[in-house]
């Protein structure tokens, strides 16, 4: 036997393995055969409240575009005045040789925005969750996490050598369980949604923080799909309940209300000099990209200049919220403007989904594994600048579709 063939035969029968499960993974193709597969649809055209998809208009229900300003020309000028000023990229970590002046006035800006110290710009909101909850526990502290968080929460969770312990959805006795468990003269980190990106609910602030206080806990709380859409002014989840100053530390994102890609933490001045040396997604990551830091910026200016957007945004939410359950749909606990429309079986999420686009209404469907099969849903999202005509189609094919389907 030659002295390579023992070897040789054991990274075949890796490479085997490794063939086989990306093989076997086979549902999107399933999917597609089908003509139910509703992922990477490619849009043509701007993000507004209509898009082109496959050469034809599209009523969009599917944006996290709260506040309608993607293609506000005042953050498209702000955005190629960057690239004229700055170049396109910066070339490394905010650590290094990546921090601009513009990156420093958004700090600046944010924190002042959500009544914070200091704030921290990472690259996307998903890198912050998953560099600061490392960076900010160690192997004998306790993370506390509300079991609907947003992935991003859990996979920051699954970086920490924190013990990670769940409580069920918005409910104050579990997490007093959880927190009654941790050894006392330890660090507790509560994260939690501000609002649930799946369910359209709010996180219940105020009792999470009177336990906060009771148990000698810290509280952060990811406001991606709140800023620009509760608190005052569109500041967010701690604002909305008064509870700024009992909030430690406050998380959002640019993709959302702000028109960009990016993402935030504010707290106090020692905390964000802690992450700044800490937290390895953003010294290792490079910089947010200078048209998407002056999109931002732009971005937060019109939010505090335009506040009649915010108010018309939750006219629209509070007219679906309202017709759906009129029509027979299940939209659980949503309050917000994100509705989800309960289908509870993931085949007719899928058919739903399928029908809808072919109608001409763009819908995110989520399913299982991201949701339990008895949870799947369509995720229906407002926007400010949603015409009540453009909301009555929707609604009108939607229920149409859902007689057809047998959902109601």
């Amino acid at each position: 036997m030659q002295p390579s063939s023992l070897p040789q035969l054991k990274a075949t029968g890796a490479t085997h393995r490794f063939a086989d499960k990306m093989l076997g993974f086979d549902i999107p193709d399933r999917l597609k055969q089908m003509g139910l597969y509703p992922y990477f649809r490619v849009v043509e055209s701007d993000q507004d409240t209509e898009v082109m998809i496959g050469g034809r208009r599209v009523l969009m229900f599917g944006s996290n575009s709260y506040l309608g300003l993607t293609n506000h020309p005042e953050i498209k000028l702000a955005a190629r005045e960057a690239v004229n000023k700055y170049g396109t990229g910066c070339a490394g970590s905010r650590f290094l040789n990546g921090t601009l002046d513009i990156h420093l006035e958004l700090e600046q800006q944010l924190a002042e925005f959500v009544g914070k110290e200091a704030a921290l710009v990472f690259s996307t909101g998903f890198q912050v969750n998953i560099g600061v909850i490392p960076a900010l526990l160690g192997r004998n502290d306790y993370l506390l996490l509300d079991e609907l968080d947003h992935a991003s929460i859990i996979e920051g969770s699954r970086l920490s050598f924190a013990k990670t312990l769940k409580f069920g959805h918005n409910d104050m006795d579990s997490l007093e369980s959880a927190l009654k468990s941790c050894v006392q003269d330890r660090i507790k980190l509560i994260v939690v949604d501000g609002i649930f990106s799946m369910d359209g609910d709010i996180a219940n602030l105020p009792e999470i923080v009177r336990l906060a206080q009771a148990y000698e806990a810290i509280v952060m709380v990811d406001d991606a799909h709140s800023l620009g859409v509760i608190g005052h002014g569109g500041r967010g989840t701690a604002s909305h309940f008064e509870l700024t100053d009992q909030t430690e530390l406050i998380m959002g994102t640019f993709s959302k209300s702000l028109a960009s890609i990016g993402g935030f933490i504010a707290a106090d001045t020692p905390t964000i000099n802690y992450l700044k040396h800490h937290a390895r997604s953003l010294m290792f990551s490079a910089s947010i990209s200078p048209p998407a830091t002056a999109s931002a910026l732009a971005a937060l200016q019109i939010v505090k200049r335009e506040p009649e957007r915010i108010a018309q945004l939750w006219e629209n939410s509070r007219y679906a919220l309202k017709a759906f359950p009129q029509l027979g749909f299940d939209i659980g606990n949503a309050c917000t403007p994100i509705i989800p429309i309960y289908i509870r079986d993931n085949t007719k999420t899928f058919q739903m989904a399928t029908r809808l686009m072919q109608e001409g209404v763009f819908v995110n469907p989520v399913t299982s594994p991201a949701v339990a099969q008895e949870s799947s849903l369509i995720r229906f999202n407002l926007m400010a600048t949603h015409t009540k005509e453009q909301i009555n189609t929707a609604i009108e094919k939607i229920y149409s579709i859902a007689k057809e389907l047998e959902i109601v």
